[in-house]
Protein backbone atom coordinates (compact mmCIF):
# COMPACT_ATOMS: atom_id res chain seq x y z
CA UNK A 1 0.00 0.00 0.00
CA UNK A 2 1.54 3.59 -1.01
CA UNK A 3 0.38 5.30 1.30
CA UNK A 4 1.68 3.68 4.87
CA UNK A 5 4.18 4.09 6.57
CA UNK A 6 5.38 0.58 5.61
CA UNK A 7 5.40 1.30 2.42
CA UNK A 8 9.40 0.83 0.80
CA UNK A 9 10.61 4.57 -0.49
CA UNK A 10 12.87 5.10 -3.63
CA UNK A 11 16.38 4.85 -1.49
CA UNK A 12 18.28 5.86 -4.44
CA UNK A 13 16.61 9.24 -4.73
CA UNK A 14 16.80 10.15 -1.57
CA UNK A 15 20.27 9.46 -1.26
CA UNK A 16 21.01 11.52 -4.11
CA UNK A 17 18.91 14.30 -2.42
CA UNK A 18 21.02 14.20 0.65
CA UNK A 19 23.95 13.70 -1.40
CA UNK A 20 22.80 17.02 -2.78
CA UNK A 21 22.18 18.70 -0.04
CA UNK A 22 25.08 17.61 1.51
CA UNK A 23 27.36 18.53 -1.17
CA UNK A 24 26.14 22.23 -1.04
CA UNK A 25 25.85 22.69 2.49
CA UNK A 26 29.51 21.73 2.43
CA UNK A 27 30.70 24.38 -0.49
CA UNK A 28 28.35 26.50 1.87
CA UNK A 29 30.58 25.70 4.70
CA UNK A 30 33.75 25.62 2.94
CA UNK A 31 33.24 29.32 1.48
CA UNK A 32 32.18 30.92 4.47
CA UNK A 33 34.90 33.16 4.87
CA UNK A 34 34.65 34.25 1.18
CA UNK A 35 33.04 37.81 0.72
CA UNK A 36 29.61 37.32 -1.11
CA UNK A 37 29.30 41.03 -2.54
CA UNK A 38 26.43 41.80 -4.73
CA UNK A 39 25.21 41.28 -8.19
CA UNK A 40 27.05 44.30 -9.09
CA UNK A 41 29.98 43.87 -7.56
CA UNK A 42 30.21 40.28 -6.66
CA UNK A 43 32.97 39.11 -4.31
CA UNK A 44 34.69 35.91 -4.32
CA UNK A 45 32.03 33.74 -2.45
CA UNK A 46 29.20 34.83 -4.70
CA UNK A 47 29.00 32.23 -7.33
CA UNK A 48 30.05 29.69 -5.05
CA UNK A 49 26.79 30.37 -2.68
CA UNK A 50 24.77 30.73 -5.51
CA UNK A 51 25.78 27.25 -7.41
CA UNK A 52 25.72 25.79 -3.47
CA UNK A 53 22.25 27.13 -2.71
CA UNK A 54 21.05 26.11 -6.41
CA UNK A 55 22.48 22.54 -5.49
CA UNK A 56 20.76 22.45 -2.18
CA UNK A 57 17.47 23.49 -3.77
CA UNK A 58 17.62 20.71 -6.24
CA UNK A 59 18.79 18.10 -3.64
CA UNK A 60 15.44 19.22 -1.48
CA UNK A 61 13.46 19.15 -4.68
CA UNK A 62 14.94 15.63 -5.43
CA UNK A 63 14.36 14.30 -2.22
CA UNK A 64 10.30 15.59 -1.69
CA UNK A 65 10.08 14.00 -4.96
CA UNK A 66 11.72 10.60 -3.34
CA UNK A 67 9.16 10.83 -0.63
CA UNK A 68 6.14 11.39 -2.67
CA UNK A 69 6.42 8.44 -5.45
CA UNK A 70 6.09 4.81 -4.90
CA UNK A 71 8.96 2.52 -5.17
CA UNK A 72 10.44 1.58 -8.16
CA UNK A 73 13.04 -1.37 -8.67
CA UNK A 74 16.16 -0.51 -10.27
CA UNK A 75 16.86 -2.83 -13.38
CA UNK A 76 19.97 -5.19 -13.40
CA UNK A 77 23.42 -2.83 -13.71
CA UNK A 78 26.10 -2.75 -15.75
CA UNK A 79 29.03 -2.06 -13.98
CA UNK A 80 32.05 -2.30 -16.37
CA UNK A 81 31.09 1.15 -18.28
CA UNK A 82 31.84 2.87 -15.24
CA UNK A 83 34.77 1.08 -14.58
CA UNK A 84 36.25 1.66 -18.40
CA UNK A 85 35.32 5.39 -18.16
CA UNK A 86 37.01 5.86 -14.34
CA UNK A 87 40.16 4.32 -16.24
CA UNK A 88 40.21 6.36 -18.41
CA UNK A 89 39.87 9.77 -16.62
CA UNK A 90 42.35 8.69 -13.99
CA UNK A 91 44.74 7.76 -17.03
CA UNK A 92 44.30 11.11 -18.69
CA UNK A 93 44.99 13.05 -15.07
CA UNK A 94 48.12 11.03 -14.31
CA UNK A 95 49.72 10.85 -17.95
CA UNK A 96 48.77 14.68 -18.67
CA UNK A 97 51.86 15.78 -17.00
CA UNK A 98 54.40 13.72 -18.27
CA UNK A 99 53.16 12.94 -21.56
CA UNK A 100 51.22 15.80 -22.74
CA UNK A 101 48.43 16.86 -23.77
CA UNK A 102 47.71 14.68 -27.55
CA UNK A 103 48.94 11.20 -26.22
CA UNK A 104 46.97 11.39 -22.80
CA UNK A 105 43.75 12.80 -24.44
CA UNK A 106 43.98 9.97 -27.23
CA UNK A 107 44.38 7.68 -23.86
CA UNK A 108 41.06 9.38 -22.42
CA UNK A 109 39.21 9.22 -25.68
CA UNK A 110 39.92 5.32 -27.04
CA UNK A 111 39.61 3.88 -23.92
CA UNK A 112 36.70 6.31 -22.57
CA UNK A 113 35.26 4.78 -26.44
CA UNK A 114 35.34 1.42 -25.12
CA UNK A 115 32.55 1.98 -22.18
CA UNK A 116 29.94 2.09 -25.12
CA UNK A 117 29.78 -1.18 -26.88
CA UNK A 118 28.09 -0.17 -30.25
CA UNK A 119 31.35 2.32 -30.67
CA UNK A 120 33.31 1.38 -34.48
CA UNK A 121 37.13 2.10 -34.77
CA UNK A 122 36.65 4.18 -37.69
CA UNK A 123 34.72 6.76 -35.75
CA UNK A 124 37.28 6.54 -32.19
CA UNK A 125 39.71 6.89 -35.04
CA UNK A 126 38.32 10.24 -36.55
CA UNK A 127 36.70 11.95 -33.62
CA UNK A 128 40.11 11.41 -31.30
CA UNK A 129 41.26 13.22 -34.18
CA UNK A 130 39.41 16.00 -34.62
CA UNK A 131 38.79 16.20 -30.46
CA UNK A 132 42.39 16.28 -29.77
CA UNK A 133 43.27 19.03 -32.43
CA UNK A 134 40.61 21.32 -31.01
CA UNK A 135 41.47 20.64 -27.41
CA UNK A 136 44.89 21.44 -27.92
CA UNK A 137 43.80 24.73 -29.71
CA UNK A 138 41.72 25.74 -27.53
CA UNK A 139 42.85 24.81 -24.38
CA UNK A 140 46.56 24.87 -24.63
CA UNK A 141 47.00 27.74 -27.33
CA UNK A 142 43.97 29.52 -26.68
CA UNK A 143 43.26 29.43 -23.23
CA UNK A 144 47.10 29.08 -22.23
CA UNK A 145 46.67 25.91 -19.81
CA UNK A 146 49.53 25.10 -18.34
CA UNK A 147 50.63 21.79 -19.74
CA UNK A 148 52.54 19.93 -22.12
CA UNK A 149 51.37 19.75 -25.42
CA UNK A 150 54.28 16.49 -26.49
CA UNK A 151 55.75 14.30 -24.17
CA UNK A 152 59.23 15.30 -25.59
Amino acid sequence: MPGSSNAKRDIPDILAGAVMIGLGALGLWAGRDLRFGSAAMMGPGFLPDVICGLLIAFGGYVLVKAFSKAYEPIGESNIKPLIILVIAIAGFAFMSETLGFVVSTIWLLVIGSLADQESRWREIAISTLLLTIFGAFVFIYGLGVQMPIWPF
